[in-house]
């Protein structure tokens, strides 16, 4: 009966060294007020200068995002006043943005999805309001940290796609190394604009949705809003045209203030900024910071490689660990065996440790060893798992662990000497399996992995085991 459209804003903090607009350092968690200066504060008679740094991350991801990037962009005030803002402007875009009519294709439900991005555009970051007891404090560290603002079209209609673009550009931003992506620390940050209306009769009345610091609150506050705005047209009432804040302990979106439009910020443009005129050498930078974005990474992993939907999933997250498994398969790794691996039981053992793959002991050099060992037949699944956990542990190479635990795979001369042996000490256990009986093999086998200590291939070593006793070959 009801259609909804969702359109997100979601502003990504590009990682550069210094502000968009002055020296200060671009630090998160400095003590307050430290990186500051007379131009991010707003003093009178102070000049902005642009980070070349940040409009050329902003170009990038607008290429990205497959935007038609701006011949000139050009900078406009953003007039408001806020404690958190002191020079009760902000310098943004407005007219003439980085980038425009782009799109990011997200996957839903195994299905691909395309939502158009309307404008890409490079904006200073408020500073930050902290409100304890009866006081309300300003640390204007964060005044004038370069933040990219990433505007959709109204193309999505449900919490989980929303939650699915958010997971996309996440992982998008981080491949191209501009954005850590942190939205508990705020460097990725979304505001939601939802609305429903009866299908067939377009846009219904916007509500915009504040303080959804993650991508599951984004799902939640965007489920809750669109069954209160079916409640009330349910009901015949009218929806107001505002911004609600989403409570996370509750689960329910409040009223915070009426919606502005944006002649209520009186844009204009920036005075002390001339527009910038990207060169020929600027663009080609541009075009060669460009990378294989990870969906496309992630269906290549499943064409070529013959990966399951989930290890291409976990591979490409993120960039470093894709990486990783291609530079190990190009090492002579079997795709599916290394990526089996890598999903499994190294990222149990990433999980366990708190470690990512490139701060962990198990170096490209260690993973590409264990998985010659383990093809070559040295070492069998089950010691290359004890290996594997001996490198987290013991921070040592594989070969060297294998040397110095005994733990390299019996040659076929040493498991037949131990399965005779076995035989002969077990001889009533053996003329039961000789005579049809399988049910001793299991105390057999048991005999001979205690005996071997687990060194003794499994299903190799039962085969030959069955082989000795009935076939006689000693």
């Amino acid at each position: 009966m009801y259609q909804s459209f969702i359109g997100l804003e979601i502003h990504i903090q590009l990682l550069t060294k210094s502000k968009v607009f002055c020296s200060c350092k671009a630090n998160f968690g400095d003590e307050p007020n430290t990186n500051v200066c007379p131009v991010c504060l707003g003093y009178p008679g102070v000049l902005p200068n642009l980070n070349e740094q940040a409009i050329k991350m902003g170009y990038i991801v607008a290429r990205a995002l497959n935007c038609k990037l701006a011949d000139s962009a050009v900078f406009a005030r953003k007039n408001y006043f806020y404690p958190d803002m002191p020079k009760n402007y902000q310098i943004s875009q407005f007219e003439d943005p980085i980038g425009r009519d782009g799109y990011i294709d997200i996957e839903i439900s195994g299905e691909t999805k395309r939502v158009r991005i309307h404008e890409v555009h490079l904006e200073e970051d408020a500073g930050k309001m902290i409100h304890a007891g009866d006081v309300s404090l300003c640390d204007y560290n964060r005044a004038g940290t370069p933040l990219l603002e990433i505007v959709t079209e109204p193309d999505m209609c449900t919490g989980a796609e929303a939650e699915a673009l958010i997971h996309e550009l996440r992982k998008m931003v981080r491949y191209l190394g501009v954005c850590d992506g942190n939205m508990e620390e705020g460097s990725l940050r979304c505001d939601a604009n939802v609305s429903i209306n009866k299908k067939g009769q377009g846009l219904g009345t916007k509500v915009e949705i504040k303080n959804l610091n993650s991508s599951r609150f984004v799902r939640l506050g965007l489920d809750y809003e669109i069954e209160r705005q079916t409640a009330l047209m349910d009901e015949g009432k009218p929806i107001i045209q505002e911004t609600r804040l989403w409570n996370e302990n509750r689960d329910v979106t409040e009223p915070m203030r009426t919606k502005e439009s944006a002649h209520d910020y009186r844009y204009f443009p920036e005075p002390d900024l001339p527009p910038f005129r990207p060169d020929k050498s600027f663009l080609e930078d541009v075009e060669k910071a460009q990378v294989e974005l990870p969906l496309a990474k992630k269906q290549r992993f499943i064409k070529s490689y013959g990966l399951t939907e989930q290890q291409a999933d976990y591979l490409c997250e993120e960039i470093a660990r894709a990486d990783f498994f291609e530079t190990a398969v190009k090492k002579g790794a079997e795709p599916q065996v290394a990526a089996s691996w890598l999903a499994g039981d190294v990222a149990r053992q990433l999980n366990r440790q708190k470690m990512e793959l490139t701060d962990s002991p198990l170096s490209l050099e260690r993973f590409v060893s264990l998985m010659s060992l383990l093809k070559t037949g040295e070492i069998h699944g089950k010691i290359a798992k004890q290996v594997l956990i001996a490198i987290f542990e013991e921070n040592k190479d594989p070969l060297t662990i294998i040397e110095e635990k005994g733990w390299k795979q019996l040659s076929k001369d040493e498991l037949y000497a131990h399965i005779n042996a076995v035989i002969q000490e077990n001889s009533t256990a053996a003329d039961q399996v000789k005579a049809g009986d399988d049910k001793p093999l299991g105390f057999l086998m048991g005999k001979l992995m205690a005996r071997t200590s687990g060194r003794a291939h499994p299903e190799e070593a039962r085969k030959t085991l069955i082989d000795i006793i009935r076939g006689g070959t000693e």
